[in-house]
């Protein structure tokens, strides 16, 4: 007996998966979005309390407040979680 392919099946079995997929992706969009807006309210937030912490006369950075940043990351996500919390700090604070 031969294996039946995704091509020759009906197209009607063929739009449960394509359907699926295509609410996982829109899905997937949304998460992006909500990402990206709070990626920039994060970083909006992070410059403001560097600015703040200057007009004081503060540093521009407290490195004991980015390793407890980093090391949660790491702990939630392993070495991507360290990767993701550097570009984070980067994106509130600009480049070292």
């Amino acid at each position: 007996m031969a294996a039946i392919t995704m091509e020759q099946q009906p197209a009607d079995a063929q739009s449960a998966p394509d359907e699926h997929i295509a609410q996982l992706r829109t899905r997937i969009d949304e998460i992006d979005a909500a990402l990206v807006a709070l990626w920039k309210e994060r970083a909006a937030i992070s410059q403001e309390v560097g600015k703040t912490r200057v007009a004081a006369g503060g540093t521009r950075l407290v490195l004991s407040r980015e390793r407890e940043i980093l090391e949660r990351f790491s702990a939630e996500l392993g070495a991507d979680g360290t990767q993701l919390a550097l570009l984070i700090l980067r994106a509130g604070r600009g480049p070292l």
